[in-house]
């Protein structure tokens, strides 16, 4: 061979290399995220999400890709878009909410779902078993039920005048039943009378809360999606309405009176482990759904000032963080 054809032949060869080492390098893992409310409302728990991959050296755009689809409300459209991510061959889908889970839940039996953060996933059907899962689905739980009746005391402790209460409820959201079912319980314990208000919309918001300003003493406002992402206006509306309200930590601190539950955020990162153990071969059978531990109560000040409201002083003493 003719040293020109050599040297020729060399180089044509070193230049296909890198080319080869990219082609056999492995595909970036898609996770599918399908929620049912919307990314602008829920921006900080996709924040505590990537945090938690982030926690096992998985940054977005870098070693991980993540296909978001968002119902912004509309929970009818879930079955679309749990396909639409079944379709695209996603490694692991994550879901928000129980809405949500049972979507994907229909749409595939062999994708992994790990559920961010549902309700009673036992109690609503989406799986027979916290401690064995089986089939393909694992994640988070809290007691939704129970954390929802235990507002209502926490409410008649606040507010010892307490006849009527109201609580606001998504029926296009299998777990408001067992919500339902729980509070009643409970107000018939405490001599509380308790109706329910149906919100599906983001227009019926205002009509709902202006509604239930003219007939109640109070109101709660449950974890829904439709209603944590829209948890600024609910305040607002609850206050121009005079209605003392309580709710969860991140309504709280929009501008709810109260607040009783757990610490989202740190359920949301808690995913990061889920998504790596499977990314590594686990199997979601074999994972154990994780249950909420602690709870907290949270006071606004700032929102008692506005509504002339006297906080007991045992309870401030209880609380285990006061906003000012």
């Amino acid at each position: 061979m003719r040293r020109r054809e050599f040297i020729t032949l060399i180089c044509s060869a070193a230049a296909a290399w890198p080319r080869a080492a990219h082609a056999q390098q492995p595909a970036m893992p898609v996770i599918g995220f399908l929620g049912g409310a919307d990314p602008v409302g829920y921006a900080p728990q996709i924040k505590a999400l990537r945090l938690g991959l982030g926690d096992y050296g998985y940054v977005e755009g870098q070693n991980i890709a993540i296909e978001y689809r968002w119902a912004e409300g509309r929970y009818d459209r879930l079955p679309a878009l749990a396909a639409d991510l079944v379709r695209r061959k996603v490694a692991i889908i994550i879901t928000q909410g129980t809405p949500a889970a049972f979507a994907a839940k229909r749409a595939t039996t062999t994708i992994p779902i790990v559920m961010a953060i549902v309700g009673n996933p036992v109690e609503t059907g989406i799986v027979s078993s916290l401690a064995r899962p089986e089939g393909n689905i694992t994640g988070s739980s809290f007691f939704y039920a129970e954390l929802s009746a235990k507002r209502l005391e926490i409410m008649k402790q606040l507010m010892p005048s307490l006849t009527r209460m109201v609580v606001l409820l998504n029926p296009d959201n299998t777990a408001m039943s067992s919500i339902m079912r729980a509070m009643t319980q409970s107000a018939k314990m405490i001599n509380v009378t308790l109706q329910s208000i149906d919100v599906r919309h983001l227009d019926e918001l205002e009509p709902a809360i202006d509604r239930a300003g003219s007939q109640f003493d109070a109101i709660e406002v449950v974890e829904d999606g439709l209603f944590v992402a829209n948890r600024k206006r609910i305040a607002e509306l609850a206050i121009k309405n005079r209605l003392p309200s309580i709710g969860f930590r991140e309504y709280c601190e929009a501008g709810g009176l109260a607040a009783y539950g757990v610490d989202f955020s740190q359920i949301w990162r808690g995913a990061g482990a889920f998504v790596n153990k499977i990314l590594k071969g686990r199997k979601p059978a074999d994972l154990p759904i994780e249950q909420a531990t602690l709870f907290e109560i949270v006071l606004n000040l700032k929102t008692a000032k506005n509504l002339a409201f006297d906080v007991p002083p045992t309870m401030l003493a209880r609380a285990n963080e006061v906003i000012e």
